[in-house]
């Protein structure tokens, strides 16, 4: 034993590795880890074990490192113990020890799906356990949504799987596009991905979803697909909508399939809901999203109360295209209120002025102005709400109508 006071002798950069195995593999779940040493003992030692068995032979090496240890009466390397098991069932031929890189690669492979780099299943059920104890635990919000690419099947059949792969690559790629640094993707099935959302109320996940799927049919309207994809989607908002995260699965698999059967997202519970909280401060959202919220803003109808005057020019026609009836029941849940989120407009045109903004579209938005006559039928702005950064917009007077308060609602529409 060494004494008190001399030098420890540093661990080699191969026990180093060694140890920050031994680390990581206790970080991960039973199923993950033995996905991981399966990998780990193919590359070492050309064995091709079960992952049962990769589970197995590491619990071995720990205890013979243990035992040694103990009859030692000190520490023992971690690859003393990996060579005497691997030797001892005559499966150590050629042992090899992969490089730092090689490792990493081998962590993200046991994480991630190999189609869309999202993260996979095992991944997913392990986020949302801790997220949704991190939610309970400060009282906050968390957002569970499941989508799927509703005719996915219809495009394996007539244009081939590797054409159904492309759609699913460009899915994954809109969710990374789209999403917050804060949210998290996963792909869970064939053509099933899902997503947390943190700190998101119930109106916020509406829209995010929302301008998931616009992009989505935005970018695969080039590959000119038939039958037409959509990202289809269904929400559940802890903690007004359930404690436990079967319960929030299950609500959040039910409204898709009612979107699918109805082509009308079913709402989450409204954030002032009985059972609800307040919202936390609104999350960061990627700048690039301005770009496409603009783009988007002027592809959808205007939905204000009072009819507004015709566009000049029609928008364009959606691939999701449905009467008339089921497009006008469809917006009332399209229209977000931003009472009480202090959020506001700056009036370029006005010399800088800044006026309360009351909701917000896809089609415009409602400002409250005291004097809407000062006001020019059209003009710029911009938006300071909580589901975007700062935007700059160019916005047309639809409406002017006197409000209770004593300032007038004036609803304004996109334009390019």
């Amino acid at each position: 034993m060494p004494q008190s006071g001399e030098p420890q002798p540093q661990p080699s950069a191969e026990e180093s590795y060694l140890n920050l195995l031994e680390e990581t593999l206790e970080g991960l779940d039973e199923t993950s880890r033995g996905v991981f040493l399966r990998q780990f003992f193919r590359n070492i030692a050309q064995i091709d074990l079960t992952e049962a068995q990769g589970n197995e032979y590491w619990q071995r090496i720990l205890e013979l490192r243990r035992a040694l240890a103990e009859s030692a009466g000190g520490k023992v390397s971690l690859k003393a113990a990996i060579v005497n098991v691997l030797a001892s069932t005559n499966f150590l031929r050629a042992p090899i020890l992969m490089e730092y890189d090689d490792f990493k690669k081998l962590q993200i492979n046991a994480a991630t799906d190999p189609l869309t780099g999202l993260y996979n299943r095992r991944l997913f059920d392990e986020y949302c356990d801790k997220e949704l104890n991190r939610a309970k635990r400060y009282g906050q919000y968390l957002a569970i949504v499941i989508l799927d690419l509703h005719k996915l099947k219809e495009v394996n059949d007539r244009h081939g799987h590797l054409q159904g792969d492309q759609v699913l690559q460009l899915a994954a790629a809109t969710l990374r596009k789209t999403l917050r640094f804060s949210d998290f993707a996963f792909r869970i099935g064939g053509d099933e991905f899902a997503l947390l959302l943190p700190q998101t109320d119930p109106e916020q996940a509406s829209t995010l979803c929302r301008r998931v799927r616009s992009q989505y049919e935005n970018e695969i309207r080039a590959l000119k697909l038939e039958p037409g994809v959509t990202l289809d989607f269904g929400i559940a908002v802890h903690p007004q909508e359930g404690e436990q995260k079967s319960d929030l699965m299950s609500l959040a698999d039910k409204r898709l399939y009612e979107l699918k059967e109805t082509g009308r997202p079913a709402p989450p519970a409204a954030a002032g809901s009985p059972g609800g909280r307040e919202a936390p401060p609104p999350p960061r959202i990627a700048p690039e999203a301005t770009a496409r919220e603009a783009a988007r803003a002027r592809e959808e109808p205007k939905r204000e109360a009072t009819p507004a005057p015709p566009r000049e020019t029609p928008a364009p026609a959606s691939p999701l295209s449905r009467p008339a009836a089921a497009r006008a029941e469809e917006r009332k849940w399209e229209r977000v209120s931003l009472a009480g989120t202090k959020a506001y407009a700056i009036l370029s045109d006005l010399g800088g002025r800044t006026t309360t903004v009351l909701d917000l579209s896809y089609g415009g938005v409602a400002l409250a102005l005291e004097k809407p006559e000062e006001l020019p039928n059209q003009f710029n702005a911009i938006l300071h709400v909580p589901i975007l950064p700062p935007v700059r917009v160019s916005l047309k007077k639809a409406y002017t109508k006197r409000a209770e308060s004593g300032k007038s609602r004036v609803g304004c529409a996109f334009v390019s």
